[in-house]
């Protein structure tokens, strides 16, 4: 899905390509909802994917609604949530969620990529650098994103549980969430990372294990934590103030 011309960009843009460019980085860790992407990719699908009824049992709408509504309000925890987002798929075979993700993302996702962020894993992958998404969203719809910036499902640290015979279970593998991520970057790739991006709190921990950390999108409470610490910071066209 990568393009093999270069595209062009505003200048305030190129000159964010080049610095990271500029770094020569080894391995990098990308964040993805909000971070390659505008939205939340996990909690769009969970929600259509309810309202289809033709994924999961139509009997889980009401109880996983509750469910997100009390995670909103800080009753349940941010790992807890991803994780029973990935675990109410028991039973289910995982090529129909494979397929059902793959849907989700192609018609009704992918205009939500940042152009600069593709872009940016592009170049980066071009001049040999080994990328890693890392993500808390489940892996099936983070593998459907992927297909979009050339990232293959081996270097993929999303959501994820074990299978029976190719039979979603319930039994968690990982939820790469907060503390989940270098976790996940240390028990997998097992070398340091060179530069890590993220948009929120829950990729606080990520960043500050990486050589250079870089802050995109960042909600109020990352950006204050990157000016503190000295990292970068940087906005996606489609989301600075005044266009």
């Amino acid at each position: 899905m990568n393009t093999t011309q270069t595209q062009a960009f505003p200048p305030l843009t190129t000159e964010f390509l080049e610095s990271v460019l500029r770094l020569d980085s080894r391995i990098a860790a990308f964040d993805c909802d909000g971070t390659l992407w505008s939205g939340d990719a996990g909690e769009r699908f969970f929600d259509w994917e309810l309202r289809e009824g033709n994924v999961v049992s139509g009997a889980l709408d009401r109880p996983m609604r509750e469910r997100y509504a009390a995670y909103k309000r800080g009753e349940v925890d941010e790992t807890t949530m991803c994780g029973e987002m990935v675990t109410m798929h028991r039973g289910i075979a995982q090529e129909k969620v494979m397929g059902a993700a793959a849907r989700f993302f192609d018609h009704f996702f992918v205009e939500q990529i940042f152009p600069e962020m593709r872009e940016l894993v592009r170049r980066l992958q071009e001049n040999g650098c080994e990328v890693w998404a890392v993500s808390s969203s489940n892996e099936w719809v983070i593998c459907a994103g992927m297909k979009y910036f050339g990232i293959p499902e081996s270097r993929i640290l999303a959501a994820k549980v074990e299978l029976d015979g190719g039979t979603i279970t319930d039994r968690l593998i990982r939820v790469p969430s907060g503390n989940g991520k270098p976790e996940a970057l240390r028990e997998v790739v097992k070398r340091e990372v060179d530069v890590a991006f993220g948009n929120s709190r829950w990729d606080t921990e990520m960043l500050a294990m990486a050589k250079h950390a870089v802050a995109v999108n960042p909600n109020p409470e990352l950006e204050a934590t990157a000016r503190e610490r000295g990292w970068q910071i940087y906005f996606p066209e489609g989301t600075r103030s005044g266009g």
